[in-house]
C-alpha cells in the first residue's frame, strides 16, 4: 500500500490514492489538477522514504472536487460583572480534493 504525508495550508495529512479530503482553500476551479504542497514522507510497500525536511522529487497530485465552506464556529467572549459581551462567527473556506497520484523520487 502506497501512502504519503503531505503538508498544505499549515497542516499535515496522511493520504493514499483515491482519498477525498478537505484542505485549506486552494485557488483552483473544480476539475483542475493541483499539487498538494510539500511531501514529508512516502511509503511504498515495505520501503519508506523520510524527507529532510521534504522528499526530493516526490509529488502528490490531486483533483479539485469542490470549493466549500466549513461549519459555522461561534466565538463568544465575556467578562463577568463588567457587562462586556462579544459574539462573533467564522466559517472557514475549504477545498475538497481527491488524491489521484503519488509519485516517489
Amino acid at each position: 500500500m502506497t501512502y504519503a504525508i503531505v503538508e498544505t495550508g499549515g497542516k499535515q495529512y496522511r493520504v493514499k490514492e483515491g482519498d477525498l479530503l478537505y484542505v485549506e482553500k486552494i485557488p483552483a476551479e473544480a476539475g483542475k489538477k493541483v499539487d498538494l504542497g510539500r511531501v514529508l514522507f512516502v511509503s511504498q510497500g515495505d520501503r519508506a522514504t523520510v524527507g529532510r525536511p521534504v522528499v526530493e522529487g516526490a509529488s502528490v497530485e490531486a483533483e479539485v472536487v469542490a470549493q466549500e465552506r466549513g461549519d459555522k464556529i461561534v466565538i463568544f467572549k465575556h467578562k463577568r460583572r463588567k457587562n462586556y459581551r462579544k459574539k462573533q462567527g467564522h466559517r472557514q473556506s475549504l477545498t475538497r480534493v481527491r488524491v489521484t497520484k503519488i509519485a516517489a523520487a
